[in-house]
């Protein structure tokens, strides 16, 4: 069998970055009719490009398969509220934005982020590809295009005159299997004095801190700073900023804008990044190639803490219905013998069962009930909201783990 190809470079992939079995996509939660049925599980296995260096998983559905109905809305998140509302100020103050600018958002979501533009009075456009959330943005207002985004719908969208003064990407980079075709949109829509701004997992972070439950198969492709900027300059958009950022565990916000501009000078972020990525080795294959035995080694210590806990009758519950706990739960083999259940603030994941373990997704109100000893925290980059939101575990001695990098048991 022909090895696969790098999305970008189109070089063969031959070296693997991290292998972790067989999944299922991770944000498709089970009804209770669906337990028995046949369930598909695919190869989750990260590849990295030697001569690019993009980390980047195989295709297995298509984007329409696997985004036009998503259970993950943004909106249930207190701290990504506040973040975004503080991107928005941060932003418009920059660069100047007010009622006679536009600001585009792929990947909008259930706006919760246009909303805090729309409040400053700036013209907002959402383009969103899953119906049932871009119903949630429409419902506070938000105009939102329910459409894929790439070359296509950019050339419709700026045939409209829709092109944006500040065109925006939160985690959705990652989510984009022909990848081309997505930053070349990114230039058609773009005014020839706008700017481009994305945020999304940064690979240096994933690897020093062990993040392998970052990897899932909605996340097709995993960027250094170095290897991003090439994808941009290939289409002819110049990275002239960034900033690193706490979020989901460590991410970048990436500043572009068209190769022909001279308005925006190039950074010393953007060259000490690019410097500390040299240093750390993320420009030689060899370098990725430990990271697989590191990930399997947190398994073990994973599975090692919780067989402890459950052989001295201690009860586990898990906090939060994500993506990456999902990765985490199917590749450490824990199910319902190590886990009793999941809460989550989520309406839509409530009642329902996460992929391939199955174990039950339910109210954050049964804690209370079950008086769980542990509970452990999946999307632990929220650790410290998830933490002071569930202090009341400690009334009746419940402590939290955290998975990631390594297990931690905290008061």
């Amino acid at each position: 069998m022909s090895a696969p190809i790098c999305r970008f470079c189109r070089a063969p992939l031959e070296h693997t970055f991290c292998d972790l079995g067989m999944s299922p996509f991770s944000n498709a939660f089970l009804t209770a009719d669906q337990l028995n049925a046949v369930e598909p599980f695919y190869p989750l296995h990260a590849y990295v490009c030697r001569s690019c260096f993009l980390v980047q998983l195989q295709v297995f559905q298509s984007p329409e398969q696997i985004f036009s109905d998503y259970a993950y809305f943004s909106s249930y998140s207190d701290s990504w509220l506040a973040h975004a509302n503080a991107y928005a100020g941060q932003m418009t103050q920059r660069f100047g934005l007010g009622p006679a600018s536009q600001v585009v958002e792929i990947a909008s979501n259930d706006g919760y982020l246009l909303q805090y533009f729309k409040s400053r009075g700036i013209p907002v456009l959402g383009i969103e590809p899953a119906a049932n959330v871009a119903a949630a943005a429409a419902a506070k207002g938000i105009s939102t295009v329910v459409k894929f985004f790439g070359t296509q719908s950019a050339a419709e969208l700026a045939a409209a005159s829709r092109h944006a003064d500040l065109l925006i990407g939160n985690n959705v980079l990652a989510h984009v299997p022909d990848l081309n075709d997505f930053v070349a949109g990114l230039g058609l829509l773009l005014k020839p004095s706008g700017i481009v701004t994305m945020e999304f997992p940064h690979l240096l972070r994933l690897m020093e801190e062990t993040q392998f439950d970052t990897i899932y198969h909605e996340h097709f492709s995993y960027f250094s700073f170095t290897t991003v900027a090439r994808v941009f300059a290939h289409h002819g958009l110049t990275l002239f900023d960034v900033e690193e950022l706490p979020t989901h565990g460590g991410s970048l916000r990436i500043y572009a804008c068209h190769a022909a501009n001279t308005f925006a000078a190039v950074t010393d972020r953007v060259t000490e990044l690019k410097r500390r990525e040299a240093r750390a080795g993320l420009g030689r294959i060899e370098t990725y190639s430990g990271f697989g035995e590191r990930v399997k080694e947190t398994k073990r210590a994973l599975l090692e803490f919780m067989i402890s806990a459950r052989r001295q009758g201690k009860r586990l519950a898990g906090y939060g219905a994500a993506a990456k706990g999902n990765t985490l739960l199917n590749y450490c083999g824990i199910r319902g013998d190590f886990l009793d259940y999941v809460v989550d603030r989520n309406p839509h994941k409530q009642h329902r069962f996460l992929p391939g373990t199955h174990v039950p997704v339910l109210p954050p109100d049964k804690l209370l009930e079950t008086k769980p000893d542990y509970l452990l925290i999946l999307p632990w980059n929220l650790k410290a909201e998830i933490i002071e939101q569930m202090a009341h575990i400690r009334q009746w001695g419940g402590r939290f783990v955290v998975p990631i990098p390594g297990v931690e048991v905290l008061p």
